[in-house]
């Protein structure tokens, strides 16, 4: 059962992040601003307009969901597999009050908590390039960025509470992150993709985030938003309770 005590394993991990948060807000500040420059002005020099608006403001809400997704990887693959090994801090942990599944929940917490920070960063991005109009929609592009962060926070560290070593985790980077950076609609829509890549994609959570946040941008149909909300919501349960099982499985002999 999950109690109040993965706050204490959310708010370790935020004190260390604290300890070098220069450098991190240079990757959420940098990498935005590189993205919009890169594909929004680069390649929305040849293509004008997709879907009604101009290409950077297509592509603009997906961004803030791979951008969402990358943090939470990044951090509960690299980050929370050095303290599931090298550091042994979940064993430390462990001999501590913390349950583990505090300990399971609080490492996706802070991995949603990354995802927060970058997706935030990059709605300030956009909306000093002139994006997004901030207005009641940014609560909701918040919480599904929190949703979202959790889902992939989860992911990962069920991924890495299996993984033998830091090599690993190109499996999961080159099978499951990068056909989710460019199957999900984040660049251009799967209409005319083949049926196949239709389903696939509709299996990715990232496409179901991408879909709603472009909604919260831009407005336009609301077909399948419940649908896609349910999903996000129902996949970040589902991995949490893996993440549990299987960090279990690795840790309690």
């Amino acid at each position: 059962m999950i109690t109040y005590r993965a706050l204490y394993v959310w708010r370790r991990n935020f004190n260390v992040y604290i300890t070098h948060i220069g450098a991190s807000m240079v990757g959420n500040i940098g990498e935005p601003i590189l993205y919009l420059f890169a594909m929004g002005v680069g390649i929305g020099g040849y293509i004008k307009e997709m879907d009604g608006v101009s290409y950077i403001e297509y592509i603009a809400p997906g961004l803030i969901v791979t951008s969402a997704m990358y943090s939470a990887t990044f951090e509960c693959t690299f980050g929370s597999y050095t303290r599931l090994t090298s550091q042994r801090t979940f064993e430390s942990i462990l001999a501590t009050p913390v349950s583990l599944e505090d300990l399971a929940f609080g490492e996706a917490l802070w991995g949603a908590t990354k995802s927060l920070i970058s997706g935030i960063t990059m709605i300030i991005v956009m909306t000093f390039f002139g994006l997004y109009h901030p207005g009641f929609s940014v609560f909701g592009i918040i919480a599904l960025v929190g949703v979202t962060g959790l889902v992939f926070a989860s992911a990962a560290l069920s991924f890495s509470a299996i993984s033998p070593g830091y090599e690993f985790f190109n499996y999961y980077f080159t099978l499951a992150i990068a056909p989710m950076f460019f199957l999900s609609g984040v660049f251009f829509p799967m209409d005319n993709f083949p049926a196949p890549f239709q389903v696939l994609s509709q299996a990715l959570p990232a496409t179901h985030a991408a879909h709603i946040t472009r909604y919260l941008f831009h407005g336009g149909q609301t077909s399948h938003l419940w649908w896609s909300a349910i999903v996000l919501v129902a996949l970040a349960f589902a991995f949490v309770r893996i993440a549990t099982f299987l960090i279990r499985r690795r840790l309690v002999v």
